[in-house]
């Protein structure tokens, strides 16, 4: 051993400023490369998918966009909305994209940030899933399973007739999560 100890990387989620739209942007081209696996995106005449939806993260009041960063370097990002698509009920939260760098996956960062996201917005939550995409299907039912032992996953077949998981439960506030982590910990 070397005597020095291993250091955990330090992960933060941040509300991404108006001005660092151009950095979302890059990394929704990231995001919608690896998605056109499952959906036909195609590129525009600039060689971009784009986002059209990005510019209303800075101007409507039900839109919340973060960026993910690793020990200072940017990772990911999480882009939340305040209202459900499938049952149009303004009171759930939705986590609408959320990406991590290939290079940064499988380490927990991205079930991190997705609790530290859930636990921003007490409420109810959907995350909805295209089921072909195993991968992520893995991940969102793991993550939300460390986050909270009462969700429901249900089928829903989006208006593209493509099948989705959606991944429903309920965040507490700080407070009342670390009341229930303490009693799940006295039972189990």
């Amino acid at each position: 051993m070397s005597g020095e100890s291993a250091r955990t990387p330090r992960v933060e989620v941040s509300p991404a400023a108006p001005e660092q739209a151009p950095v979302l942007a890059n990394l929704l081209e990231l995001y919608s490369h690896d998605l056109s696996k499952y959906f036909d995106l195609r590129v525009g005449p600039d060689g971009r998918f784009g986002y059209p939806l990005l510019p209303l993260y800075w101007q409507e009041e039900t839109r919340f966009p973060f960026l993910v960063s690793l020990d200072g370097e940017i990772c990911g990002f999480a882009l939340v909305y305040r209202g459900s698509r499938i049952s149009d009920d303004p009171d759930v939260w939705d986590m609408a994209e959320f990406f991590i760098l290939r290079s940064h996956r499988k380490r927990g960062i991205g079930a991190a940030v997705a609790a530290d996201v859930w636990r921003r917005f007490p409420g109810r939550w959907e995350v909805r899933v295209l089921e072909a995409n195993v991968t992520a299907m893995g991940f969102w039912r793991s993550a939300v399973a460390a986050f909270t032992a009462s969700a429901r996953d249900d089928l829903w077949i989006d208006p593209q007739q493509q099948r989705r998981r959606v991944l429903s439960f309920k965040s507490l506030d700080e407070r009342l999560a670390r009341m229930e982590a303490d009693e799940r910990s006295r039972a189990g």
